[in-house]
């Protein structure tokens, strides 16, 4: 496949301008993105929350559901676009082509099939997920529609995915974010005004990220963009063994995540739905104060990506240093803030309830202990992910909401009861950071020896 003039420049602008001033333009799009999503996020539980406290319990249980889909989309997004992004570095656009189209049209098949399954077994996989029988009404209106969506988020994701890693963040912000506002202004329409209550949420959520799926689509290919095509479509092994090595961390982290949640809201509630609304708050909170630190590794993520691939390491490692500083700087900042303001931030929810305010607070300040790590520890699994680091970087992101967490879960729980269910992120926090350490000296040193 012939490379036109605009993919030669794009080649020379990422591989020779300063990265620090590359990682800048290509986050801000990124951020923005990232940010407007978690805004509507958590606009649902901001919303559903002034109903009754089973509905912003019902969120917190459907999201599990939410991380187990993503895992899938970001294996076959991230897993694609890793290989798209070094491809691109060293040229071979037609490669690229062809794993662009396999991602997607993979993720779009996998969608339909686990939405009609959800459907069959609807009941018994929202108790699975940690529905109480008081919440179990709330999460099936909340979840249908969810359900209808699911080919169409994960397709978005598995585009968003690709066109940052070609360096094209705006143009996949365009269509990100015109779902989010349109979720953003449809919420209070069908929650207050239609009356559909948890349902109206789902409802809003569903149209927004269809919405989201056609810009994209229509999207895709623009400019200097790889467009998506059935004839690209080659399920091949070597394309699905080059999206395991750039997926299976994201598969990894996003998938054991989805179980731990599961999991945390299971022995959550055993307490009340009051403890399953308060840790689905605060990890709203903390996944909002988040979008800003993902959105900047996502700015890192193609300059990692075409570096590596153009064998360019020194530029790889100062870009690291710079995302992981500017960062964990952030982080620093933002855990001081939550941390002398948790009960005011928690109220925003639901004033009125104050035990919801004392156990959401309680587990936001334990989160606020460690939130400095965890600039240089998303910074990290994004580097080993991007120089296809494929055992350290599943590892690394299969720690923090993965079997570290499950492990502290367990323990905590029996050892400390709410509030070893409460402190257990922030504990698996720390101990991925300790973890991170090893594996990025590794291969720092590596690529070292290679220069």
């Amino acid at each position: 496949m012939q490379i036109t003039k605009a993919q030669d420049k794009k080649f020379i602008m990422m591989t020779t301008q300063p990265v620090s001033r590359l990682v800048l333009r290509l986050a801000v799009p990124s951020i923005v993105t990232m940010m407007i999503s978690a805004v509507y996020n958590m606009a649902d539980t901001f919303y559903v929350a002034g109903l009754d406290v089973q509905s912003p319990a019902a969120v917190g249980v459907i999201f599990s559901y939410m991380a187990f889909i993503q895992a899938i989309a970001f294996f076959f997004g991230q897993g694609s676009a890793n290989y798209i992004s070094r491809a691109l570095g060293a040229k071979d656009r037609e490669s690229a082509a062809a794993l662009a189209s396999t991602g997607f049209f993979s993720s779009l098949i996998i969608g339909v099939t686990i939405a009609l399954a959800g459907f069959i077994f609807m009941d018994n996989l929202l108790i699975l997920l940690g529905s109480t029988e008081t919440i179990l009404p709330y999460a099936r209106a909340y979840f249908r529609f969810i359900l209808i969506g699911t080919p169409f988020i994960m397709s978005s994701f598995v585009m968003n995915n690709q066109m940052r890693f070609q360096g094209n963040a705006f143009i996949s912000m365009l269509g990100i974010t015109s779902g989010a506002l349109l979720n953003i202004v449809l919420d209070p329409v069908f929650i207050f005004v239609l009356k559909m209550g948890v349902a109206g949420a789902s409802l809003a959520t569903m149209i927004s990220q269809m919405v989201s799926f056609v810009i994209l689509v229509k999207l895709s290919g623009r400019g200097d963009g790889i467009g998506l095509s059935v004839k690209n479509f080659r399920p091949k092994f070597w394309h699905y063994k080059e999206i395991t090595a750039g997926g299976l961390p994201s598969l990894g982290r996003q998938g054991l995540a989805s179980i731990s949640m599961a999991y945390m809201n299971q022995l959550a509630g055993v307490y009340g739905d009051t403890a399953i609304a308060a840790l689905s708050i605060v990890f709203r909170v903390t996944m909002f104060s988040t979008a800003i630190v993902l959105g900047f590794g996502q700015g890192f993520q193609p300059v990692c990506g075409f570096n590596f691939g153009a064998g360019k390491f020194s530029r790889v490692k100062r870009a690291f240093w710079f995302t992981v500083g500017v960062t964990s700087l952030y982080c620093s900042v933002m855990s001081l803030t939550g941390y002398v303001f948790a009960e005011k931030i928690i109220a925003l929810f639901r004033p009125d309830d104050f035990e919801l305010i004392r156990l959401g607070a309680s587990a936001l300040r334990y989160e606020c202990l460690v939130y400095s790590t965890i600039g240089f520890v998303t910074v990290s699994n994004m580097f080993l992910q991007n120089t296809r680091k494929t055992i350290r970087a599943t590892t690394l992101s299969a720690s923090r909401q993965g079997f570290v967490l499950g492990i502290v879960l367990y323990f905590g729980s029996r050892f400390f009861g709410l509030d070893g269910i409460i402190s257990a992120q922030p504990v698996s926090d720390g101990i991925t950071f300790l973890i991170s350490l090893p594996f990025v000296y590794s291969v720092m040193k590596e690529m070292q020896d290679i220069i």
